[in-house]
């Protein structure tokens, strides 16, 4: 009998209603013969509710706390889908993170999961027990709860998949499947039927907020196949798996295969740092000691020999930022810095710019002809990614998406 995990977000347990409907969908497969883990996000927006209500107690946000109390979210779902589940007539049983056997690194707030020890789960599933688990948290060697971060549960899902060796990881959303572009934004996107690992991996790293990142990495890793689906609709989804490469003649058709973009850009620049190496290595293993995850990176010399340093970040890392280079200003010399929260990054993805030269010309002449100026640039095999001002992202990813022929009607 085969394993399957289900994965389901907010929007899906939002409400009694969407409990009992993800409750008869999961005993569907169960009924279908197939051994059944369903990974539970927190309910709707629970989650943003309890972080404005601690930040009424206390604004500073307490990282061990946070995570116990971000965790009981899940816990109240996991809980409440169990109970439907019975309801139905069907064996089930609710476990937290750590009662599943999610082990963690121990960092608060942006845990990893080191290893999951599965015996708890499988010795429920070999009694019949559908195993419903809370994602987006585990525990320490410590015996302290961590939570994974934003999309955390996505990543839980796949590592429970990998470690049960899974038949399939299905990822159930509000939306049907991986989009070319954001559908809110661009009315001609379209539904990917299929999407290898490495272009879903650019697509939710440049912002596609389906997957989280991370939750690609281990389902490439392990050769993880994934299905996102909706969890309203019983249709066909996006599979993301190992693409066999296409025949040559066939790659112009694939050169772009969606268009990206993320509003959680925060840009720093720092000026006048001694042009060496070793200050820009000083500066860059301070960021990384207070966790800070750099995306975009670019210096220069300026007219001082001296250089100028400017990096990305997410905006939640405004605070530690600012506090960092504060301190270092005097102790380093610095001539001062700028942090500007107001802009916002569009990408363009796809395995056919491999193969095509041109690709980052034609989208500079997109946004150009947009009247869009672009800030920063970045590149992978892969991936463009440009940032910009933030008011412009819609003009830029609807002419994107035209001007590399992904509209619908194109199709």
């Amino acid at each position: 009998m085969s394993i399957v995990v289900q994965k389901f977000g907010g929007s899906s347990v939002a409400d009694a209603g969407c409990i009992a409907r993800v409750a008869s969908r999961v005993a569907r497969m169960a009924e279908a013969g197939h051994q059944v883990v369903a990974v539970v996000s927190a309910m709707g927006d629970s989650t943003d509710d309890l972080i404005a209500l601690a930040r009424q107690i206390n604004p500073a946000l307490p990282q061990r706390e946070m995570d116990m109390l971000l965790a009981t979210g899940e816990q109240q779902s996991i809980a409440l889908l169990a109970m439907a589940l019975l309801h139905l007539g069907r064996r089930a049983v609710s476990l937290t993170g750590a009662q599943a056997g999610v082990c963690t690194d121990g960092l608060y707030s942006r845990a990893k999961i080191t290893h999951i020890d599965c015996r708890r789960i499988i010795k429920e599933l070999d009694t019949d027990n559908i195993v419903i688990v809370a994602g987006f948290q585990g525990i320490d060697e410590a015996g302290n709860i961590n939570t994974l971060g934003r999309g955390g549960s996505d990543t839980s899902a796949v590592a429970l998949a990998v470690a049960l060796e899974a038949e399939l990881c299905e990822i159930f959303t509000d939306v049907e499947g991986v989009y070319t572009a954001d559908p809110r934004i661009v009315k001609k996107a379209w539904k990917i039927p299929e999407i290898s690992y490495d272009e879903m991996l650019e697509m939710a790293a440049m912002g596609a907020q389906v997957l989280q990142p991370r939750s690609v990495e281990v389902a490439k890793q392990y050769n993880m196949p994934l299905h996102v689906r909706s969890s309203f609709k019983s249709s066909r989804g996006t599979i993301v798996k190992e693409v066999a490469k296409v025949p040559r003649e066939m790659e112009k058709e694939l050169l772009v295969c969606g268009i990206a973009h993320d509003l959680n850009i925060l840009k720093t620049t720092i000026f006048d740092a001694e042009d060496n190496s070793r200050d820009l290595a000083r500066i860059f293993l301070l960021l990384a000691a207070e966790n800070i995850n750099l995306d975009m990176i670019s210096r220069s010399s300026n007219r001082n020999g001296k250089q100028d340093i400017s990096f990305t970040t997410g905006r939640d890392d405004k605070q530690k930022v600012e506090k960092l280079l504060k301190n270092l200003m005097e102790e380093m010399g610095l001539g001062g810095f700028e942090i500007v929260d107001t802009l916002a990054k569009v990408s363009i993805v796809g395995a056919g710019m491999i193969t095509n030269p041109g690709v980052a010309a034609g989208m500079f002449q997109i946004l150009l002809e947009q009247g869009i100026d672009i800030d920063m640039i970045t590149t992978s095999e892969i991936k463009i990614s440009c940032v910009i001002d933030e008011t412009r992202v819609n003009d830029a990813v609807l002419a994107l998406h035209t001007g590399f022929n992904l509209d619908a009607e194109d199709k």
